[in-house]
């Protein structure tokens, strides 16, 4: 019967050349994996230094407060520590300054608005980091943390207390402690128990009622107060992250530690983190937020008033006593340079905040200056979608990105969450607080 079938000889024949185009095939696969997943962690010269710019190990020392002349004091730092939780420095002997700013929450509340012996109209910022901002508060309303300090604890709706009451409260319960820093305290006998340039009306009719010695004596006493919770505050600082070590392993050369840290979708939201999305526009630096103020079309709550912003806090902080050229500022001049040339005109700074810091942003919800987005999911759909400011102009315009690119922003995000660096015992309220 002869040949088979030239079918079966044609099949027969071409057996090893599938087996080694299968062959061929899969080594390119593999070659091509192995390419995309070195490509992954590939950055330009320019994208580097801009991974550089933003890890920890790109921060400096921490900056001097030439306004604080007990800014690096450990005792200070010690006193202001027991300050910082105590509920008696307030109105109602139930707030503290940890009462809004909780160690287990990054220093922050955790709620849309804060809460003291009322509700605030904005959101708790976190302290975290603060030593190297220029500007405190959203609106920047205060230039130091000691002056940052001083306004809840007179604020109607924060700690509601007065200088007069909490000056007592040093001279009864942290008279050494005091003394040891900032030297004697001021006759305080006969003095009545509450009283400052507050709202109360009997606490500020009682402050008028002093001399004006006696309202030096004792608001300096207040000042020495903010500038012991300020030398605790310094002390508090963001620890590293996942994104800090993978910028190390990166910088390093090492491709795979860099692809056991980071996951790919974390990588892609770093590429469009500090690309595509323009985040660094006001995120950028070590801290993620570059200190300054910008209208980025945040939402208004109808139920609250109306803010501007930066628009009334750059005139705040203008006229506070508690400025770096004020007479309880221990700077000279020459050293208040941001505030010397600050802009406090322009319709530029009409509902402009301060960008947050993004460390630990995952833990830090609700987001903006008043809650108004419960997610960080929210948050990012508000960036692509650029809606038109309540008032003044929004810098964003839409960035057209998709679900897929959203989801890894956020992935990147997340990978910005660390425990905070600072000696253990700061992190928790002192032994014997009064909470």
């Amino acid at each position: 019967m002869g040949d088979a079938p030239p079918s079966e000889n044609v099949t027969s024949s071409r057996r090893p050349l599938h087996l080694a185009a299968a062959a061929a095939l899969a080594l390119f696969v593999l070659a091509a994996v192995l390419a995309t997943g070195s490509r992954r962690d590939a950055w330009t010269g320019r994208e580097l230094e801009t991974l550089r710019g933003l890890s920890l190990g790109s921060l400096p020392p921490l900056p001097a407060d030439p306004s604080n002349a007990y800014a690096d004091d450990p005792l200070a730092a010690d006193l202001g520590h027991r300050l910082f939780f105590d509920v008696r420095l307030s109105g109602d002997g139930r707030v503290a300054c940890a009462t809004c700013h909780l160690p287990e929450l990054g220093f922050t509340d955790g709620k849309p608005l804060g809460e003291g012996v009322g509700t605030t109209a904005r959101r708790t910022m976190t302290v975290v980091g603060t030593a190297y901002s220029p500007w405190l508060f959203w609106d920047g309303r205060a230039d130091s943390q000691w002056s940052q300090a001083l306004g809840p604890l007179e604020s109607p709706v924060e700690h509601g207390g007065s200088r007069l009451q909490y000056a007592h409260l040093i001279a009864e319960h942290y008279a050494a402690e005091y003394e040891a820093v900032f030297g004697p305290l001021p006759d305080l006998s006969g003095l009545p128990a509450t009283g400052g340039p507050v709202e109360d009306p009997a606490a500020r009719a009682n402050w008028e009622s002093l001399t004006p010695e006696q309202q030096e004596d004792v608001t300096r006493v207040f000042v020495n107060v903010g500038k012991a919770i300020a030398a605790y505050e310094r002390l508090l600082m963001p620890g590293e992250s996942r994104f800090d070590r993978y910028v190390e392993a990166v910088l390093a050369g090492d491709g795979a530690a860099a692809r056991a840290i980071l996951s790919d979708d974390e990588v892609a939201g770093l590429r469009l983190f500090i690309g595509e999305a323009g985040c660094t526009n006001c995120h950028g630096g070590p801290l993620f937020t570059n200190n300054e103020f910008h209208n980025t079309g945040v939402p208004a709550r109808p139920e609250l008033p109306e803010d501007p912003g930066r628009a009334v806090g750059a005139r705040q902080v203008l006229a506070s006593e508690f400025n770096c050229l004020g007479p309880w500022s221990d700077a000279a001049p020459r050293d208040c340079a941001e505030l010397r040339f600050l802009k406090a005109e322009g319709h530029e700074l009409e509902r402009a905040f301060k960008p947050p810091t993004l460390r630990n942003v995952a833990e830090s919800a609700p987001y903006m200056h008043a809650g108004q987005f419960a997610t960080l999911a929210e948050v990012l759909r508000h960036y692509d979608e650029a809606p038109r400011a309540p008032a003044g102009h929004s810098e964003l315009s839409p960035l057209g990105l998709s679900d897929a690119q959203l989801a890894q922003l956020e992935a990147f995000l997340r990978s910005l969450s660390a425990p905070l660096a600072a000696p253990e015992r700061y992190l928790r309220a002192p032994e014997g607080a009064v909470r």
